[in-house]
């Protein structure tokens, strides 16, 4: 889940002493000045003032109405494997999905709670000989910010396995969505620009030959290994794919492939990749995404439209 609910309050010392107290008398983890670097894909990213790990519905409730009525600044976070926050930090709450993270399957159903890791879920679904979850092996990610983004590889993406989620509506009210009405397109969803917390995720897969789903697995994962620079922290694909056009072709077609800004570089390996290559701040990170844009657009005339979520 990636969402960024922007309000006119930062988090002051009686704020943030309620918070505390709220995590303290409900056994929900609260860290102060928690670094951004250690949850980000990016590894970079200064500290938020307070990051919080409810690990149930109705705990994730108990935060979200105390940040809500006291409009608090927050952001829901999954896995961090799709953003990019600034050295300054995040002056405001993260809620961290991570805790929240159960998983079970059901004949021909996978329900996951909104903090799951992807892999686990296309795991599960390999011991189940569930066929459907193989393009996912090895997206990096959470259930809920699989659904939030619609992500997708290799010719599949979540909206074609996705049956419902259920999720806290602004309201604080537990509402339930069928795919049909989640509005899913190419990396959008009907929970972009909202305030909406995915608690659950349940995907409709088929019954399929165990080893079958095992060798496209393995497959795919082999070729993101060979092609995509795994080695070096990145947010995956920097930018969203153009119509009729390919990200990286374009930035590698302008002479980009291997330019670097400090300790941010354009992959040599697959130029649609942005990766720490050692020491990038996020203003590296920054500056490097905006020259490739700039450099596509007066070259080519194409727009590139970031794919990582950048959180001011």
């Amino acid at each position: 889940m990636t969402r960024a609910y922007s309000a006119p309050l930062c988090l002051t010392a009686d704020y943030m002493d309620g918070l505390v107290k709220l995590c303290s008398d409900n056994n929900i983890r609260c860290l102060e000045n928690e670094p951004l670097s250690k949850y980000i894909s990016f590894k970079v990213g200064g500290p938020c003032r307070a990051m919080v790990f409810p690990n149930s519905a109705e705990k994730a409730a108990l935060v979200i109405k105390y940040l809500s009525e006291r409009e608090i600044k927050r952001f829901i976070m999954g896995n961090g494997t799709n953003l990019l926050f600034a050295d300054e930090g995040y002056d405001g709450v993260i809620i961290n999905t991570s805790d929240y993270n159960e998983i079970k399957a059901e004949e021909e159903n996978i329900y996951a709670f909104g903090g799951a890791p992807l892999i686990k879920l296309c795991r599960l679904a390999l011991d189940n000989s569930l066929s459907g979850l193989e393009f996912a092996y090895g997206i990096p990610g959470s259930a809920g910010g699989a659904a939030y983004m619609n992500a997708g590889a290799y010719n599949g993406e979540m909206k074609d396995v996705i049956a419902y989620c259920d999720y806290i509506d602004s309201d604080l009210t537990v509402r339930r969505a069928y795919s049909d009405e989640l509005s899913l397109s190419y990396r959008k969803s009907a929970f972009n620009d909202t305030d909406k917390f995915i608690l659950n995720v349940a995907l409709k897969l088929k019954k399929g030959d165990k080893d079958e789903i095992k060798a496209k697995m393995d497959d795919l994962l082999s070729r993101r290994k060979d092609k995509q620079p795994l080695e070096y922290p990145s947010a995956g694909s920097t930018f969203k794919r153009p119509e009729g056009y390919f990200a990286g072709a374009l930035i590698e077609q302008c002479g980009l492939k291997g330019r670097s800004v400090g300790g941010a570089q354009v992959s040599e390996k697959h130029a649609g990749f942005i990766i720490n290559k050692g020491g990038a701040s996020a203003d590296d990170i920054l500056k490097l995404i905006e020259l490739c844009q700039n450099e596509v657009l007066k070259k080519t005339g194409v727009t590139l439209e970031p794919e990582v979520k950048i959180i001011k």
